[in-house]
């Protein structure tokens, strides 16, 4: 292996209340790919952003040599700034545009610093990422959100790093963007950490390590042979926990079944006792060595059977430690004659561009529709979905929008307060629930006991997303419309299979924003809604399936 970039040693990491994160972890990488994989709030990103230098660790010592770059899972950028203040480059371009207006200043060309071509960089880099058409002075509150992730990136690349860590880099991203970004990683030639759910994703990458109860378990033939090994260590062990069940319930049997041929024993020996001629003294030493033998018999199947439960809850241990999420909705039923939405040449302007395209966007939805919503970043997606849900109007056109009823998760996972716990953010939401319900609510989510007190904050993308999907799924009034944009980002490939069954049982309407084409396949969807490249025209397809 050549010389190690990034080399960790004895990391340990543990948060205030105690929860371990990181125990006694030692790792060396050098230029290579690899995916991180866990469940949702085993600690990918803490660890992402101890090797990033954002948090300290609580023991042990984290070695980088070279340049490091970091992409967090959301993106703290202000919606004033521009394309060119994300890259960091606006400094060197107004230099250079006073240097190439004859006003340039010493000061000028330290800021340059040799770097002349600065702007041709930009954009090949943006090119590559199909940013190539977005103007270096567009604000970024124009900007789509997988535009902005790719624009991150973008960032990113342009420090020229030795070490690349990205958090969940796919979020947000259209397929022409998700295949885009696979081609720019596989060129990369550095140390490039990737914590990701998308399985396209790490099949690009090298190696995959996998963060499970503090530990790193390391994988070195890629994805594919990574689920292999462990849906066969998970079925041998599933396996185990099966004998070792029929193992407890033999020991069980047998136990019972000598400690009631001992005491058929003792009954036939004490009507015996008056016919055996033995003085009472005898019969009373025979009495006791039956019952010492009895005694004994009992404590060895006791041993046996306590050897075998602590080796079934070892093997138990070693499947999946979380149970099932439980994503169940409420029971709703919608019409089937009922507008949810209807628009004839809506428009939306963003400055001179038409969003959807020189005719606008005409189409309707009526009764418990599953509406599958896609397009390039940056076709108006999200915009569509917020003016179904009445957060904004349209510029042009006619818009009719249903009241009551609509729901409406973003890609942002916006909570009013994210300073006030998990169990104070569903009661501001559903205030008519009952708390022991509420609870139970948040358990079958995986937010049990002290859990359900932590900070909104300080949860991972997965888990926030748990909570607001919690919080509007229950809401005081149940959805009847339901609006998802990106519904599965942040979430683990069991948390995705699981919450798309929820979905397929829901029976209101739904207009949903996904680039997973078997989570769509999973809900059912009945049509599609295909959004134009900007400046193209929009259309709607009413194809059933």
């Amino acid at each position: 292996m050549s010389e190690a970039l990034v080399r960790v040693s004895h990391l340990c990491f543990s948060w205030p209340d105690g929860t371990t994160v990181l125990a006694d972890v030692s790792f060396a990488l050098g230029p290579s790919s690899t995916g991180l994989v866990a469940l949702n709030g085993a600690g990918k990103s803490t660890l992402l952003k101890l090797l990033a230098g954002r948090l300290t660790a609580s023991s042990g010592t984290i070695d980088i040599r070279g340049k490091l770059a970091w992409l967090p899972q959301h993106l703290p950028l202000a919606t004033s700034s521009t394309v060119a203040d994300v890259l960091e480059v606006t400094p060197v371009l107004l230099a250079l545009d006073a240097i190439s207006a004859g006003k340039g200043t010493p000061e000028h060309f330290d800021i340059v610093d040799g770097d002349w071509n600065v702007r041709e960089r930009v954009y090949a880099i943006l090119d590559r990422l199909g940013l190539g058409h977005v103007a270096l002075e567009r604000p970024l509150s124009t900007l789509s959100g997988g535009q902005v992730m790719s624009l991150g990136l973008a960032s990113c690349l342009m420090q020229r790093p030795d070490i690349l860590l990205l958090d969940e880099p796919t979020n947000h991203l259209d397929t022409s963007s998700r295949e885009r970004l696979y081609r720019v990683l596989n060129e990369w030639k550095g140390c490039l950490i990737v914590a990701s759910h998308d399985r396209e994703l790490l099949r690009t990458t090298e190696h995959i390590a996998e963060l499970s109860r503090g530990d790193l378990r390391w994988f070195g033939a890629g994805y594919d042979a990574y689920r292999d090994t462990v849906s066969t260590e998970q079925n041998a062990f599933a396996g185990q926990v099966q004998n070792l069940r029929s193992e407890v319930r033999r020991e069980k049997r047998d136990k019972q079944d000598a400690r009631e041929r001992a005491e058929r024993r003792a009954g036939n020996a004490a009507r015996s006792l008056p016919d055996a001629g033995l003085s009472r003294l005898a019969a009373g030493l025979r009495k006791r060595h039956a019952q010492v033998s009895a005694g004994k018999a009992d404590e060895l199947h006791e041993h046996r059977l306590a050897s075998m439960q602590s080796r079934l809850a070892d093997a138990a241990s070693e499947l999946e430690s979380l149970p099932s999420l439980d994503f169940t909705l409420p029971a709703t039923r919608v019409p089937a004659r009922r507008v949810l939405f209807a628009c004839e040449n809506m428009q939306v302007c963003h400055g001179e561009r038409a969003l959807f395209g020189d005719n606008g966007l005409t189409m309707s939805i009526r009764g418990p529709e599953r509406i599958a919503l896609s397009g390039d970043n940056g076709s108006g997606k999200t915009t569509l979905l917020r003016i179904m849900a009445g957060e904004r109007s349209a510029d042009a056109g006619v818009v009719r929008v249903a009241q009551g009823g609509v729901t409406y998760l973003s890609q942002r996972l916006e909570l009013a307060d994210t300073t006030r716990t998990v169990a104070q953010c569903l009661a501001d939401y559903a205030p008519g629930m009952p708390a022991q319900e509420r609870a139970n609510l948040l358990a079958r989510l995986h937010f049990r006991g002290d859990r359900m007190h932590l900070a909104v904050a300080g949860l991972s993308g997965g888990e926030r997303l748990r909570v607001v999907l919690a919080c509007v799924l229950h809401a005081e009034v149940a959805p009847q419309f339901l609006l998802l944009d990106e519904p599965t980002n942040n979430l683990d490939l069991a948390g995705i299979s699981q919450l798309g069954e929820a979905l397929r049982a829901f029976e209101g309407a739904m207009v949903v924003v996904s680039h997973d084409a078997a989570f769509l396949a999973t809900i059912g969807v009945t049509r599609r809604c295909v959004l134009g490249s900007p400046g193209e025209r929009a259309q709607s397809l009413g194809h059933k399936r």
